[in-house]
């Protein structure tokens, strides 16, 4: 007559199992001769957090196959082969569970089907693949590694890495410069001395420029407009210059008073009329002698 065991999953579920199956795993052994544990459904066997019943089921189908004496390696290889065709997140919990019931044989065939999944993969691979978090910074992924053997090969990839560890630092000192020249301060030092003191800098600053760009404005318009009032000045010059000329050209055809005329009457558009000067400003800086010589000369 056979002997079961009670064993409880983390779920808190329970299962009656055969004893000689159970004791296939070290860890069950234990409880089972060292603390009498499993004899009933009251004293049931706690199993290990990694053991859930999905997972229990699949050791205690290893264990049922491997404990029946006089199988051939041959049928146990083929065995092993077939029992491992799973997908990754499935190989790795199984893992996990063996070895919290320390059944070493299986913990072996799951490790070694798990090296042959990421053999010849790169660590971002082995990431995607396993689904873990890339936690690594740029210069702990360059770390050199360890040649005792003095492959050639592992001294080859250390100056690679150091050559990209050099890179890395490179374009820090580069963004490093390029947050700098953000952050500079464009204010002066009223503005900064104001900021100290508890007045709103900001604002001031705002008014600063504003004030600025008015006052650039304002000096283009000046520019503008005294170059166009040099231009008219000089457009008027040219033309009393021009019927200076003309006039002297008529005086030279008909000489006489006409042509005097002409000449006073250009005299007068150029030059600016004698009645608009205070005759009492010139007087007053006339020393007194010169006065009476040209009031004698009127």
């Amino acid at each position: 007559m056979k002997s079961y065991i009670w064993l409880q999953t983390v779920d808190g579920s329970i299962q009656q199992v055969e004893q000689e199956i159970a004791m296939f795993c070290p860890m069950i052994c234990h409880e089972v001769i060292q603390k009498g544990m499993g004899s009933s459904k009251n004293y049931a066997i706690s199993l290990p957090q990694q053991v859930n019943p999905a997972m229990l089921s699949l050791i205690l189908e290893y264990c049922r196959f491997h404990q029946v004496p006089g199988r051939s390696n041959k049928e146990r290889k083929s065995f092993d082969e077939k029992f491992i065709r799973m997908d990754t997140k499935r190989l790795c919990e199984l893992t996990s569970a063996a070895d919290s019931l320390q059944l070493k044989p299986l913990v072996d065939l799951t490790s070694r089907a798990l090296a042959r999944i990421i053999e010849g993969k790169a660590p971002e691979e082995i990431r995607e693949i396993f689904h873990l978090p890339d936690d690594l910074t740029e210069e702990e992924k360059l770390e050199p590694l360890k040649n005792a053997t003095d492959d050639p090969r592992i001294r080859l990839l250390n100056r690679l890495y150091a050559k990209k560890r050099k890179e890395l630092k490179e374009r820090e000192k580069l963004k490093n410069v390029e947050v700098d020249e953000e952050l500079v301060d464009d204010r002066s030092v009223d503005d900064l001395l104001s900021f100290i003191n508890g007045d709103d800098g900001d604002s001031k600053g705002i008014k600063t420029s504003k004030s600025k760009k008015k006052n650039r404005r304002r000096k283009d318009l000046l520019k503008s407009t005294s170059a166009h009032e040099a231009t008219k000045n000089h457009n008027k010059e040219s033309n009393g210059l021009n019927s200076v000329c003309r006039s002297a050209e008529v005086g030279q055809i008909l000489p006489g008073v006409g042509a005097t005329t002409n000449l006073q009457d250009v005299e007068d558009d150029i030059f600016p009329n004698k009645n608009e000067f205070d005759d009492g400003d010139i007087d007053d800086e006339i020393d007194p002698t010169l006065k009476e010589k040209i009031d004698r000369q009127r």
